[in-house]
């Protein structure tokens, strides 16, 4: 008779299990996001059999470092296990988690309870004298001395009294966390953080036609026209200033005014039908200036504390020089012909797009990943990026890892309207910053749905959400009355519930409105034309662009997303949501959803989150008109008056008598 070979697992000693870690994406297949400074919360279920105690330590390291560091993690609740770690440097960092059977410590709890019961303990301090032993090896100074005088205590069969006082006490205790005798130990699979540098977590975009920032009508801007906006941009508080395409446009097919077909000879067309006899994605329109005159504005956004954000549309006219060099780039049709751009009816035959399944594709990639490199060479940290959705995920994933690895400062930010699922595929393979759907989210219920799915989901370890209640391409038809509160309100909602916001300005201060009804789309969009602007106009929008962006710089609790708390109160045409900072920052925000009449209602602050109990009064203290008001307890009255102002922007600050 033959005998099976019996084939066992390795590592059978093993007992600890290690589950559930977070944060994690799609099993630990992609890194998840956290900037400089910031606290990191790792948790996971770690269990064994039987009664045993655990042992479990969080181990972590910087790309740049060669040795780990360990900390300790704490139970939380149901198995589940928890620590934290300060990613200090830009990155990517690794983390793991230890785990064993910690005989040391279960053998302090049983002699613990044996004492309690009165039994005698022989057997058991011969157990911890074998455990005292073993850490004496790697103790030092005066722990070392303390640990050999334990052994002689346990020794002297004189000294039972003191060796039992001995095995329960703090010191004994402090002995099994910091020398921790490891045995059959498990370890986590490793997992991935990238760390951004803190303006991927708070900013603040305004976005302008470089061609419409000249102060002269019927004058093309240029590059100089929008350093001397700089100051003005400045003074509203915004700290990037987002241009869409400055390459050369094409001629052949060229869009004139409101996406006409017919281009008339003094208009401009529009500038993501990128490429001339000029160059393509890597030349600068002549009407904007010289490359040098936009590496000067670059330069000089720094010292106004702004960055400079370019727009990468990989998408060419008919004249881009890679038409006639690579045409295996584009889909070619059976006519001969080169597939334009179409998003039916809508056409857009000024536009070739990317073909990504072109059997070219690895060159394609690398020209690409050349001009994203040219442009950080120029100066360019932020990259906002136009329907990415519609290109390779693949292609994403590996071009943004390669510019991490030279630029790990590079901002990317995806511009994808898209499906949910998409978008969030997107965030994981690598993008900064996302658009989002809070365009077109209004009401109470929706606000709070969506704010919930960013923020308590697992979307908030890698989908940081940029609001904008309006961009270049999009006429919300909730601001189509050209309503000024409902322009406000958008405002301060985008600027408030995102650490991340921008605006399309200056349409959006100047309430222009026009749209090309039904579609949300402007008429006469700036896409297709120069716009003249007063830039020296100032009304109650640009009054509350400063206060809330001067607000947004001095009270930490703005400057993330993840810490929003939604309160209750007795109005669905009012929003009310909190938001707190460990440095003891506490800031309320109240908004009239409607917008057209007076709100009033009885809000419901969680006074724990406070700090408060309900007897107690404290000031609500209004950041944008310095109105203070006493409150009490968790109830208060609210009115607000769209035509004064529709919301509220509290501090909440304690009473000193």
């Amino acid at each position: 008779m033959t005998k099976t070979k019996i084939i066992l697992p390795s590592g059978g000693k093993i007992r600890a299990v290690i589950e559930n870690i977070k944060p994690e994406i799609n099993g630990g297949k992609y890194a998840t996001k956290t900037i400089q400074g910031q606290k990191v919360q790792i948790s996971a279920d770690i269990l064994i059999d039987g009664h045993d105690y655990l042992g479990q330590r969080l181990w972590f390291k910087h790309e740049s470092e060669k040795s780990w560091t360990e900390k300790p993690m704490f139970a939380q609740v149901n198995d589940r296990f928890g620590g934290e770690f300060i990613t200090e440097k830009i990155g990517f960092y690794t983390f793991k988690i230890e785990a064993w059977v910690d005989h040391f410590a279960t053998w302090q709890h049983e002699v613990d309870e044996k004492i309690k019961a009165g039994l005698k303990l022989e057997v058991e301090l011969l157990v911890g004298l074998d455990f005292l032993n073993i850490i004496a090896k790697s103790a030092k100074g005066q722990d070392k001395e303390d640990i050999k005088k334990a052994i002689g205590i346990f020794k002297n069969p004189e000294k039972y009294e003191e060796a039992t006082w001995i095995c329960r006490s703090e010191q004994m205790h402090l002995w099994i966390d910091k020398y921790p005798i490891k045995e059959n130990t498990c370890w986590s699979e490793e997992r991935l953080i990238f760390t951004d540098r803190v303006k991927a977590e708070f900013s603040a975009w305004y976005s302008i036609f470089p061609r419409s920032a000249t102060k002269e009508v019927g004058k093309h801007g240029n590059f100089k026209d929008v350093e001397n906006l700089l100051p003005r941009i400045q003074e509203l508080g915004f700290d990037v200033l987002y241009l869409p395409p400055v390459h050369p446009i094409g001629q052949t097919f060229r869009k004139g005014k409101n996406n006409a077909t017919e281009c008339l000879p003094d208009e401009p067309g529009v500038p993501y039908g990128i490429g001339s006899a000029e160059g393509g994605h890597t030349a600068i329109h002549s009407e904007l200036g010289t490359l040098e005159e936009f590496k000067h504005l670059i330069e000089e956004c720094k010292k106004y504390n702004m960055e400079l954000a370019m727009d990468l549309a990989i998408q060419c006219s008919p004249d881009h020089p890679w038409v006639t060099e690579h045409p295996d780039w584009f889909k070619i049709l059976p006519d001969g012909t080169i597939k334009y751009a179409e998003n039916p009816p809508k056409k857009y035959q000024d536009i070739y797009p990317i073909n990504f399944e072109s059997n070219d594709w690895q060159n394609l990639w690398i020209e690409l990943k050349n001009v994203i490199f040219t442009w950080a060479e120029w100066g360019v940290k932020i990259i906002r990026v136009d329907n990415p959705h519609t290109k390779s995920f693949g292609f994403w994933e590996w071009v943004i890892a390669e510019t991490r690895s030279v630029y790990p400062e590079m901002i990317f930010l995806s511009e994808a309207f898209t499906k949910p699922k998409v978008m969030q595929q997107l965030a994981k393979v690598g993008f900064t910053q996302s658009y989002t759907y809070y365009t077109w989210r209004n009401s109470k219920a929706e606000l709070i749905a969506y704010m919930t799915e960013l923020t308590k989901s697992d979307m908030r370890d890698y989908f940081r959400p940029n609001f904008w209640p309006n961009t270049h391409d999009i006429n919300p038809y909730i601001l189509q009355s050209g309503h000024e509160p409902m322009f406000l309100i958008k405002y301060f909602m985008a600027a408030t519930l995102s650490s991340n916001y921008g605006v399309f300005g200056p349409s959006y201060e100047y309430l222009y409105h026009d749209s090309n009804s039904p579609k949300e789309e402007y008429k006469n969009s700036e896409k297709y034309e120069i716009k003249y602007w007063d830039w020296e106009k100032r009304n109650k929008i640009t009054h509350i662009y400063t206060e809330v962006n001067r607000i947004r710089k001095q009270n930490s609790a703005l400057q993330h997303t993840n810490n929003i708390e939604f309160c209750e109160i007795s109005n669905d045409n009012m929003l009310a949501y909190l938001k707190t900072h460990e440095n003891g920052n506490r800031l309320l925000f109240v908004v009239n959803l409607e917008g057209y009449t007076t709100q009033s209602g009885i809000l419901n602050l969680p006074l724990h989150k406070l700090g408060k109990h309900e007897s107690e009064s404290y000031l609500v203290h209004d950041l944008i008109t310095g109105a203070k008001y006493t409150w009490q307890g968790a109830k208060n009255f609210v009115s607000l008056d769209p035509n004064i102002l529709p919301f509220h922007l509290f501090r909440i600050e304690d009473i000193h008598h």
